[in-house]
């Protein structure tokens, strides 16, 4: 099939920055894109060829889009399953498959589909709801500290707690969820996995993350991360494997811990462009959203490899502000060789939000680390007055 420049339209479920990245190069080659997303200033809005206002959780919202595209790819996980189901079986390619979909959207099913494919993980309870979960902590089947996971709809550091007493319940959601061991590790890692429709495999270096303490959340991204390369092909090993598990089409980010013995565990998975790649956009041959686009279009895949170390600074909103956004001192940091800033294109801020990154890149990895805590130190991402 034709898809440059042609009337073949790609559909994608998700407006958010993820989407707005795929569509720099749908943009590229001159493919027709169509974004669904509930909000309307989804900053996905102004690059598609048609944007859509719809719930993603919506049956026939969902079913509808389909129905006006060639081919469906998501950016985000929570979407209706039982639409894309209907939809991939009246003729439709819908990647990654609803199947696929159906063990990655929930974490205990998820963390489930690791131990029946023997896919090294950390020891999990799963758990209906709290009164379950207190239940399991009364009985002494579970221990504190745990981390406590609500099992759907999660993101960005948002349903993830460390439970270290009974005090810890108190603000917890009754919701399901699921209770994991705490792991002595001493490095976050992942590996993002490239598979395209005929079975092409390529994987990206291994990535080192650094997270905030407090919000869970991805501070830096590192890479090549800074290890052992046996311990790197190791990671790169148990990525291919869960990946060839999910037998998915298009990327797969693969998120690992480093134990303190280096031993390999697998945490989670996201099947799609992740927080993880960023730095590929500068740093990378071939940038994760390319390869996401090459994989689902079967078209032959990219070089994953680097050109130069990168680091990724993700730009949150800081605590205390809510609001029109203000992006304090980048200019300043837009002085400083090698330092690129991506503005996700939310006008609204509020703790926490993912508003940006910030790619650095130097032939130096020492370099680029120092660069990147300047960088984090200089720019504020805070409202107006």
């Amino acid at each position: 099939m034709n898809y440059f420049s042609s009337d073949f339209k790609l559909g994608i479920l998700g407006g958010g920055q993820l989407g707005k990245m795929i569509l720099a190069e749908t943009r590229k080659f001159d493919i027709q894109t169509y974004i669904l997303d509930p909000s309307e200033a989804a900053p996905s809005q102004f690059g598609a060829t048609q944007f859509f206002i719809g719930s993603l959780m919506d049956f026939d919202t969902v079913y509808q889009f389909g129905k006006r595209v060639n081919l469906l790819t998501i950016e985000i996980e929570n979407v209706n399953l039982d639409a894309l189901d209907k939809l991939e079986a009246e003729g439709l390619p819908v990647f990654p498959s609803p199947k696929t979909l159906r063990l990655i959207q929930n974490k205990g099913k998820q963390k489930d589909f690791y131990v029946e494919n023997n896919i090294p993980t950390s020891p999990h309870q799963r758990l209906v709801d709290l009164n379950d979960l207190k239940k399991s902590i009364e009985k002494d089947e579970l221990d504190f500290p745990f981390v406590w996971k609500c099992a759907q709809f999660g993101y960005d550091g948002n349903g993830v707690k460390i439970v270290r007493s009974a005090i810890d319940l108190v603000n917890l959601p009754d919701v399901e969820c699921i209770a994991e061991q705490m792991v002595p590790f001493k490095n976050e890692l992942a590996v993002i996995v490239a598979r395209s429709v005929s079975g092409e495999v390529k994987t990206y270096p291994v990535v080192e993350m650094e997270f905030h303490p407090e919000a869970n959340q991805v501070e830096y991204v590192i890479c090549p991360a800074r290890i052992d390369d046996k311990v790197a092909q190791k990671a790169t090993e148990i990525a291919l494997q869960v990946s060839e598990a999910f037998n998915h089409v298009g990327l797969l980010a693969v998120e690992m811990f480093q134990t303190s013995e280096d031993e390999i565990l697998v945490n989670e998975v996201a099947p799609r462009p992740h927080n993880s790649g960023h730095y590929s956009i500068e740093a990378s041959y071939t940038s994760q959203f390319e390869n996401h686009l090459r994989a689902i279009l079967n078209l032959p895949l990219g070089n994953t490899a680097s050109k130069v170390a990168g680091i990724m600074v993700n730009l949150v909103g800081e605590e205390g502000f809510s609001g029109q956004v203000v992006y304090e001192n980048i200019s300043n940091i837009m002085a400083i060789e090698g330092v690129t800033p991506h503005i996700y294109g939310k006008r609204e801020t509020r703790p926490f939000r993912k508003m940006g990154h910030v790619t650095i890149v130097n032939e130096n990895m020492t370099e680029a680390r120092k660069i990147a805590e300047e960088v984090k130190n200089s720019i504020r991402v805070i409202s107006g007055q």
